[in-house]
């Protein structure tokens, strides 16, 4: 198939497919790439080196972080800000009013959502706007967030419930009472309060 686009990248390195719109007053960082049939309305801000999916709608007036990746069918509506390095998966859900009627305008009643840095939400995942996804956590395909995400928590189920824990690299953690260390990359963890948190090394990757 012909490839229609005459889109190319600019000197910062943007490129946006010749079938989306960028409307005006839209601020968008060096190496990002937005595909095709998607639309990002005024306001909205754009970090670096992110990835912007197939028919992906974002703002008016939200805020998204550097090296996102939002894969392909995602609406991000006003009121939603999303952190550095997240990840949203094909099709999952972000709401911004949590009592809709097409018949009553609420559009001073927009409750925020704010996705932390890190995290992961899987494909059809759907968040109830007015919660807060912690750092790194890890939502489930399917996964329904109804109340605020712990950092780190694997989310699983309708409505969605902490089922584990996940290291910063994406691979669940077992617990061994109130430690663990991944198998993958060798992350400390310990369990503070009831609150799952990383013990940061002298020669950590990780921020």
């Amino acid at each position: 198939m012909e490839n229609l686009s005459t889109s190319k990248p600019d000197p910062s390195g943007v490129f946006i497919h010749g079938s989306s719109y960028v409307d005006e007053g839209v601020a968008i960082g060096k190496g990002t790439r937005i595909w095709h049939f998607s639309h990002i309305m005024k306001g909205s801000v754009i970090g670096e080196n992110c990835n912007i999916g197939q028919n992906v709608m974002i703002g008016p007036d939200v805020v998204i972080g550097n090296h996102v990746k939002i894969q392909n069918n995602v609406s991000i509506y006003k009121g939603v800000t999303l952190e550095d390095h997240v990840f949203c998966g094909p099709s999952c859900v972000f709401t911004n009013v949590i009592n809709p009627r097409s018949e009553i305008v609420r559009k001073e009643e927009i409750r925020k959502t704010i996705v932390r840095r890190g995290a992961t939400i899987g494909a059809n995942a759907t968040i109830v706007c007015g919660n807060q996804i912690g750092s790194y956590a890890f939502l489930g395909a399917g996964t329904v967030v109804v109340k605020d995400v712990p950092s780190y928590a694997l989310i699983l189920g309708v409505p969605g419930k902490v089922a584990g824990y996940m290291c910063v690299c994406g691979v669940r953690l077992k617990l061994n009472g109130a430690t663990a260390v991944c198998g993958s990359c060798h992350q400390q963890y310990a369990r503070q309060k009831g609150v799952i948190q990383r013990i940061q090394a002298a020669d950590d990757p990780w921020p």
